[in-house]
This record gives structure tokens, sequence and C-alpha cells, in this order.
């Protein structure tokens, strides 16, 4: 068969870093690594063009595409996953703050769709329980997938997220971090809250995976395959990103993570409804280990 150049975005994560240099590599393929920093300027080209072969992506705007019918498959090869907590602010000069104090307040976020704003927003929801439609939410991004249908307040094009949290025009920011004394953690000991959370869910808030267009998966599904043991060789050889492993490989392994958020996402109106995890794969993907 031809061998194939596939397009390929990945961040440079240390798991992958042996793919992306071409010290790991295929003989059926090859992969031409285009570099999009932050990685996630990559998703809407990928969702709205399907602009590469394979893309890493964060796992709701997955879902989101998947909902409207976007020709993607997803690979169960996790490329970030961290515990949330940290990446919530709030400006203690304008009030003290906590996660169970943000209904009629006004909250800044890059997107509404954005996958860290789905997890802390599940959090804050289900651990909190703060009602999310009491919540002002200002962004400043459109959703990745177009048909999605934003309601929330657009903050003016000439403003800055943490400047406006700054200035007392947010009360408080989600999927943000800052090294700016003025700001402070909304949870107050970020570190001892998502321990305890884990040890209450035991999963691991995985961000971002992996697709390949439907294309690629129906024409050549054991390039595909190719592509995930690739990935999975590199993650074998890298070990595991800390303890718990922040970067599962595998269905099973990423199966409680992908229920949680899928739970959370659809609690969020983010999708339509609740997908069972193997919904989520092609037969290609379900036969991989």
């Amino acid at each position: 068969m031809e061998r194939l150049k596939l397009k390929a975005v990945l961040g440079s994560h240390p798991h992958v870093l042996a793919v992306k240099s071409g010290a790991l590599h295929s003989d059926r393929f090859d992969l031409d690594f285009i570099e999009y920093t932050p990685t996630n300027t990559a998703f809407k080209p990928m969702v709205r063009e399907q602009a590469f072969d394979v893309c890493e992506m964060a796992i709701v705007t997955y879902l989101m595409a998947r909902a409207h019918g976007k020709p993607l498959v997803l690979l169960p090869a996790a490329m970030l996953g961290r515990f949330q907590h940290a990446y919530a602010l709030c400006n203690p000069e304008r009030g003290t703050l906590g996660p169970g104090d943000l209904e009629g307040k006004r909250v800044g976020i890059r997107s509404f769709t954005t996958t860290t704003g789905a997890w802390i927003r599940g959090i804050l929801a289900n651990d909190y329980g703060v009602n999310l439609e009491k919540i002002k939410w200002v962004t400043f991004e459109d959703p990745h997938v177009a048909e999605y249908v934003d309601t929330t307040e657009r903050a003016p094009r000439d403003k800055k997220i943490l400047q406006m949290l700054l200035d007392g025009e947010l009360d408080a920011v989600l999927g943000e971090t800052s090294d700016n004394p003025k700001l402070k953690p909304l949870f107050h000991d970020p570190a001892a809250e998502a321990a305890k959370w884990y040890e209450r869910r035991g999963v691991v808030p995985v961000n971002h995976l992996v697709v390949v267009t439907a294309q690629l998966a129906k024409s050549r599904p054991d390039v595909v395959a190719g592509v995930y043991d690739l990935l999975k060789r590199n993650k074998v050889q890298t070990g595991p990103a800390g303890a718990p492993d922040l970067v599962p490989f595998g269905i099973e392994a990423n199966r409680k993570p992908l229920e949680l958020i899928i739970d959370y996402a659809f609690q969020q109106a983010l999708i339509p409804r609740r997908y069972a995890v193997e919904e989520l794969f092609d037969e290609t993907i379900r036969g991989l280990n």
C-alpha cells in the first residue's frame, strides 16, 4: 500500500516528543507536524474544515463536534490531563469569594465551551451546589463548533480577561492562572481541594485527546491503528505522568473521565444527550488495547 504523509498537530508533551522528533516512526506513514501555539488554536480548523489528518483536541470540543455530525474519530490517547481547581481566580480586593459564592456574579471565561470551563463548572455544580444558570457568564471567543448557539455576554474586543478581573469588571475567571499577587485562587487551597476531589471521584480530569478524520479512519484503518500504536509506544517509553497518571491511554483507562465529562457536558447543555463511551470510538479503535 501507498506510504501516506499525514498532516498532524500535537502539543510538545513529554510523552509525544519521540514521535514528534521522528525517533519513533512507522514504516507505513509519515507524520508531518505543523506547530500551533497554543495548541488549542488548531481545534477550530480541525472541527470546521478537517484541516489535518491527526490532531490533538479538547474532549468537550470533540463531544460537541460529534453532536453536530463532524467527520472526526476519537483515539483514546490522552495528551493533556490536569486537576482543574487551580484554574479559577478571584480578586480579594473586590471582596472575598469562594466557589460557593458565584451565584449572581460575573464570571469570565475564554469561551463557554472550553473543556477546562466544563470541568470546573461541573465541580461547582456537583460538589458545591452552585446553580450555574444564576451566574452571568462573560466570554471572549467563539466556540470551536460554529453551530453552537452562544448566549453569553461577549466582552468588548479591546478587553483582556485578567485585566477585567483586576479592574472589578469581573468577579471571578475560569480557565486562567496568574502570577499577579493581587489575584488569588477561587478554591482556597487548590491542591488540597483537588486531592479531596480525586479521593471522592477517582477520576483524572482529561482535557485533550487525539482525533483523526473520518475519511482516514474509513480508508486506512490500518494507519489509524498505527498512529495510536506509535503514540502508545512513546507513552510506554516515557512512563506514567504522575500518580495518578494524568494522561491515560486506552478506552478502559479513559472510561471514568469520559463518563464524567459527558455527564458534565450534558448537564451544561453543551451536548444533546449522554453518550455511551463506546459510541465515541469506531470499530477499529474499539479493537485496540
